[in-house]
């Protein structure tokens, strides 16, 4: 425990206090009470005692020897007047704010390293605008060794100049006063001392120097807090890159599209290219023919734009003069107007025979068409397996012709078997090779079946039934062959057509006729190549299933299907019951 201060200790104090404050601001100094004037001494509550603090405590001067109260203290003697001292020019201050009443704290017994001892002697108020000062040495004494019983009022110190402020350190145990608003006061300087500096985190309290310390540290302190989020930062900026980067991609690519699809800057076009559209070609095989010359950029938007227009029907086939680099639009307004006027356009339908044609052509193109169609030089039939002096019966492809106004029937034939050509080259015959059939006979079951079927998907089931007969040796009995022998294709065949005596009397000969009735279309060429598994040996019209067969196996169920039919042909005068 710290031993209690004496009156005249604190005293001394007190008058060292008020001697500095006079120096300061330019008034003489108090002079010292007499012993008899101080009160006396009360015993001060004590106080724990405070934690020791980590900083070295100061060497303190040798204890004065206390005075005795029964011995009489001399008078001191006056204080000579001091001259005066040049003032040194104060750094501005903040001007202090006026505070509230604060309730005085009560006082505990302060230890010798505090900032101030409090004075028990005043029954006011503490004074606010006292500056807390650095613990004052217990020991210190202003006045010389030889007059240190005596408690006199030390000369007032000459004011030194402030020196530089270094790097500021706060005082020990001196709680900084608050102003109006809550912001700290900073301590005035004493003359025995120059001002400790606050903290840098503390900027109210520091001057100019330690105000810019201050605002560096807390700049330090936001950059360290700003590095500790800068990865979840980083993090979320690479994503919303990302994502921007995706973005950016997709609209590229949606504009991209469109700007293919619709073409909004693609004009008519340039040079003249020209196309041949045939009869039966897909959307898909006319956009690959108007890429592959140049007329279009893409297929797959071309078609796509057909797709979408609602035009897939409307191509048109035939000879066509178009340009290159032309749109979408473009080549199909072109070719969904049809060939121009200066072509002669022919169609063929399919099955027909040359003497059918020939009436077909007679009067639209200069020549004999049926003799123009006997043979070839530039086609031989016995490649196909035809007999020699076989005619073109059957190789003449049907489709629609787009022939120049003048052009000769030899034109026409030319290009019919060069159609026929590569038509028939995509044709698989591996199971009639198996059949022991040539690419002839083929042919000659493909133009009985154009004629026999009415529907599209019977025509495998009626090249089964041919076949299921050729190989028992029944009669094919197929009337369209006699309709060929008598050139009767419309007229009911009466009962001497029917026991005619010709190779194409199915009904009375055996096998298959000699040549092909007809030109048959690509479709049933592929059912004569590949028929239908079946066992039927005997089909008849269906009355009033719009052309549709009855199939059987047997000659029971044959007549059961065919009184059927005599009986709705009765009903309808003798006319074919095939209507539906």
């Amino acid at each position: 425990m710290k031993r209690e201060r004496t009156a005249e200790e604190r005293e001394r104090a007190r008058l060292e206090r008020e001697t500095k404050r006079a120096a300061r601001e330019g008034r003489p100094p108090p002079t010292a009470l007499s012993p008899t004037e101080l009160p006396p001494e009360e015993p001060a509550p004590r106080a724990p005692a405070p934690e020791p603090v980590a900083e070295p405590e100061p060497v303190a001067a040798p204890a004065p020897e206390p005075i005795s109260e029964a011995e009489p203290v001399p008078v001191p003697e006056p204080i000579p007047e001091l001259e005066p001292v040049r003032e040194v020019e104060p750094k501005p201050e903040i001007e202090p704010e006026i505070e509230p009443e604060i309730e005085p704290e009560p006082e505990t017994e302060a230890p010798v390293e505090e900032a101030h001892a409090v004075d028990h002697d005043q029954d006011t108020e503490p004074d606010l605008d006292a500056v807390p000062e650095p613990p004052p040495d217990d020991d210190f004494d202003p006045l010389p060794h030889g007059d240190r019983e005596a408690p006199v009022a030390p000369p007032p110190a000459t004011p030194i100049p402030l020196p530089a402020p270094s790097t500021p350190q706060p005082a020990r145990d001196a709680k900084p006063r608050r102003g109006r608003f809550g912001r700290r006061r900073a301590p005035e300087a004493t003359a025995a001392r120059p001002p400790q500096a606050p903290p840098p985190y503390r900027p109210s309290l520091a001057t100019t120097e330690t105000r810019s310390a201050a605002a560096q540290e807390a700049l330090d302190r936001r950059r360290e807090a700003g590095k500790t989020r800068d990865p979840g930062r980083r993090r979320i900026g690479v994503g919303a890159g990302a994502l921007l980067v995706v973005l950016a991609v997709l609209v590229a690519g949606v504009g991209w599209f469109a700007f293919s699809l619709f073409q909004p800057f693609k004009g008519d076009g340039s040079g003249s290219v020209p196309v041949k559209i045939a009869q039966g070609e897909s959307v898909g095989d006319i956009a690959h023919s108007l890429e592959r010359r140049g007329v279009i950029s893409s297929a797959f938007f071309f078609e796509a734009r057909a797709t979408i227009a609602g035009r897939r029907d409307d191509f048109k086939a035939g000879n066509f003069t178009l340009k290159k680099g032309m749109s979408h639009i473009a080549a199909m307004d072109a070719i969904s107007k049809g060939p121009p006027p200066d072509v002669t356009q022919i169609a063929i339908p399919e099955g027909r025979a040359r003497r059918q044609v020939a009436a077909l052509v007679k009067g639209k193109l200069p020549g004999d068409y049926f003799d123009q169609t006997r043979s070839s030089k530039t086609f031989d039939v016995r490649r196909y397996g035809a007999p020699r002096g076989a005619t073109l019966e059957g190789f003449l492809f049907p489709a629609t012709y787009e022939l120049k106004k003048g052009s000769r029937a030899t034109s026409l034939v030319d290009e019919q078997l060069g159609l026929f050509k590569r038509n028939f080259a995509r044709i698989d015959l591996k199971a009639s090779k198996r059949r022991k059939l040539t690419a002839y006979d083929v042919l000659i079951v493909a133009s009985m079946i154009d004629q026999e079927a009415q529907v599209a998907k019977e025509r495998p089931v009626i090249a089964s039934v041919i076949y299921n007969r050729l190989r028992q040796g029944i009669p094919l009995g197929i009337d369209a062959t006699i309709r060929y022998a008598t050139n009767n294709r419309t007229r009911p065949l009466t009962q001497s057509q029917l026991a005619i005596n010709s190779p194409y009397n199915t009904r009375t000969r055996r096998g298959l006729p000699p040549g092909p009735i007809g030109s048959p279309g690509i479709a049933s060429i592929r059912a004569a190549a590949a028929p239908a598994s079946t066992k039927f040996l005997f089909y008849v019209v269906k009355p009033g299933k719009c052309g549709q067969h009855a199939f059987s196996r047997t000659d029971a169920e044959f007549q059961r299907d065919v009184a059927r039919y005599n009986n709705a042909r009765a009903k309808r005068g003798g006319k074919s019951p095939t209507r539906c």
